[in-house]
């Protein structure tokens, strides 16, 4: 009988690994498919935009993409501190979208992994490679040489980038509750309701 009992017991953790990686698979190829078609709309929109306007809009366009990276990462980071009590109240008292707020404190780790790394992820590459375009631009109206120009360029993104995430990651942790609520009133703002 003991040996039945412990049979069942292997099986159903056998079942439940099996499904825990089946859900893990269907959510990596979410994931991929999103990153791609996010590369796809956004590399086309830059590649659009970048070449065939002055630098002083081309630049705004790159300021907009560093911008958007640093905000999903601070929503990706608040979201996996937020404390989940403070929207149980807020939503026994009826608040408005503390609901959403919970549901996404509940997919903490696929919110973070959403916004940390497919939206700033794919930020940061289209980022750099509207900075490459820039940069052939600016070398080509100062005839400057286009490598100093491109290395100029791109350091100056990374680095923009690396400390608006650090100033952003410090904001979002001491932040966390009232930047996941303002992130959920906007997806309540934006969705339509059943």
């Amino acid at each position: 009988m003991k040996n039945n009992k412990e049979d069942y017991s292997e099986k159903v953790k056998k079942d439940n690994k099996r499904a825990h990686f089946s859900k893990n698979m269907n959510w990596v190829i979410k994931i991929i498919l999103a990153s791609f078609f996010l590369s796809l709309a956004l590399s086309f929109l830059t590649d659009s935009i970048v070449p065939n306007v002055p630098i002083t809009i081309s630049v705004i366009v790159l300021f907009l993409f560093i911008s958007l990276g640093i905000v999903f990462d601070m929503i990706g980071v608040s979201v996996t501190v937020a404390e989940e009590e403070v929207f149980h109240s807020m939503a026994s008292k009826k608040v408005k979208s503390a609901k959403t707020a919970l549901s996404l404190i509940k997919i903490n780790s696929k919110v973070s992994s959403f916004c940390n790394d497919v939206v700033g992820d794919v930020c940061g590459i289209i980022s750099g490679s509207a900075g490459v375009t820039i940069a052939m631009s600016i070398s080509k109206a100062l005839n400057f040489s286009f490598v100093i120009t491109s290395l100029i360029v791109t350091s100056l993104i990374a680095s923009i980038t690396i400390g608006g995430k650090a100033l952003g990651k410090s904001y979002a942790i001491n932040k966390s509750n009232s930047i996941l609520y303002s992130f959920a009133r906007f997806i309540d703002l934006v969705t339509i309701k059943k």
